[in-house]
């Protein structure tokens, strides 16, 4: 595996992985940019952060591909943020057909970005919610985990993952209410 390689330092390997994943990483960031060079500017960023954390990597929590495309979307957000620019973001990585398009090898960066507005608007709310309560809302709902098995993952109490997860689910309703009205 390429990641694992590049974490234990290999250029050759990471090589491999940036032009096998560079298509598909930069539609993503494309898609959420809409400018070309600002879609450049967070991928090669995003590939400096994945070679510099590709020893953190821990494959039982996400695939490389959804990993690797956490990392470009967080990157795109900052990049917005920074820029105060108004701009829809769409964040997709929540949206399960586009995470499976992104992790087939045969999807078009094209099909890759389709999506429906639903997980547009979910995935702008969960970029809302505080890295760790993101996080813990992640592993219970896409990756399927229990309470306790979150919990354990993240080496937090039981009654705290619960908390946040429901104050999470909270702001994620709110926040798609307004999202509705507008």
């Amino acid at each position: 595996m390429w990641l694992l390689a590049a974490g234990k330092r290999d250029g050759g390997a990471f090589r491999s992985l940036y032009d096998a994943t560079s298509p598909k990483l930069f539609g993503f960031a494309l898609r959420i940019l809409h400018k070309r060079e600002l879609a450049e500017e967070v991928l090669q960023e995003s590939y400096v952060a994945i070679w510099n954390n590709a020893a953190n990597y821990q494959s039982h929590l996400a695939a490389p591909m959804t990993w690797m495309a956490t990392i470009v979307r967080n990157k795109a957000f900052d990049h917005l943020r920074r820029s105060d620019v108004s701009v829809e973001i769409d964040a997709e990585q929540f949206d399960s057909e586009v995470m499976n398009a992104l992790q087939d090898p045969q999807a078009t960066p094209i099909e890759a970005l389709q999506m429906s507005g639903d997980a547009k608007a979910l995935a702008w709310c969960m970029s809302a919610l505080e890295g760790m309560h993101r996080q813990v809302v992640a592993l219970a709902y896409y990756h399927d985990l229990s309470h306790s098995e979150v919990a354990e993952q993240m080496k937090l109490p039981v009654g705290t993952v619960k908390t946040w997860i429901r104050r999470s689910l909270e702001k994620l309703r709110t926040c798609l209410a307004k999202r509705e009205q507008t």
